[in-house]
């Protein structure tokens, strides 16, 4: 439906989930974020989707939360919208066994920011920008803002940014490990699809294995660490895609993968 505040397809084993709020920079109320949750688990179930690509329409991405739902007489407390709305999603996209791009086409604020740098890969336009907007009216990061951050750029860098919460332009993202990269605005829906859709046919276990092992690295030492990729190898190797890349490797030609 056009008017659909969240639209998803499916198309080629790629998933696109769009924010569609325009009007109010995508910023997310309690239908967004639950419709949102209910995509993310179809993604996790559907053997069609390789690749999710999470972008907005307009000249947002997303603004963060929709204020005009917590102010009111009658308004939820914050805390339970965190723990209702975006903590879920947070944990949904690193939980899904296959790979989530965020395509940042334009401001990515508060909430908005967080939930793009929680997908694996971050890619965003150049005239694009990130804002921990939370200071600015008292509250704190959340949406797995203060676990992503200082992991990505760094303690000081991330204490700066949340506590000031200055503008930073999508070059400076890159230039600090926040994101992955930009394009061009006149290239980059096309981009994006492209980077998705290379996701898409590769080896979606393997991709899992790997997004499964990088959950888990901050936590362990390195030996744990060691014994993990010796245990996740093993479940790679087991693979139909495995099989067919070295067979491909072999004979010279391009690898068909199938996500088996």
């Amino acid at each position: 439906m056009p008017d659909s505040p969240l639209l998803f397809s499916i198309d080629g084993g790629v998933a696109t989930i769009r924010f569609n709020r325009p009007q109010v920079f995508n910023s997310v109320n309690k239908e967004v974020a639950l419709a949102l949750q209910e995509r993310l688990r179809e993604c996790q179930q559907n053997a069609e989707v390789r690749a999710v690509l999470l972008t907005g329409t307009g000249k947002a991405f997303c603004a963060g939360q929709d204020l005009a739902e917590i102010t009111g007489p009658d308004a939820p407390e914050v805390a339970d919208i965190v723990a209702k709305h975006y903590n879920p999603i947070v944990l949904l996209i690193r939980e899904l066994n296959k790979p989530v791009v965020a395509a940042v086409n334009g401001v990515a604020a508060g909430a908005g920011a967080n939930l793009a740098l929680a997908c694996d890969v971050v890619v965003a336009k150049e005239s694009a920008s990130f804002i921990q907007a939370f200071s600015k009216i008292g509250l704190i990061p959340d949406s797995g803002g203060t676990f992503f951050l200082p992991r990505l750029v760094g303690m000081q860098r991330a204490s700066a940014l949340m506590l000031t919460g200055d503008k930073v332009s999508a070059a400076e993202a890159v230039q600090m490990g926040m994101i992955y990269k930009t394009f061009s605005d006149e290239t980059f829906e096309q981009e994006a699809d492209a980077l998705v859709r290379k996701l898409a046919n590769m080896p979606t276990k393997g991709l899992a294995y790997t997004k499964q092992l990088l959950n888990v690295t901050f936590g362990n030492d390195l030996a744990q660490q060691l014994r993990y990729e010796g245990d996740y190898q093993l479940r790679a190797g087991a693979t139909i895609d495995y099989k067919e890349g070295v067979a491909a490797f072999l004979e010279k030609r391009q690898p068909t993968f199938t996500g088996q």
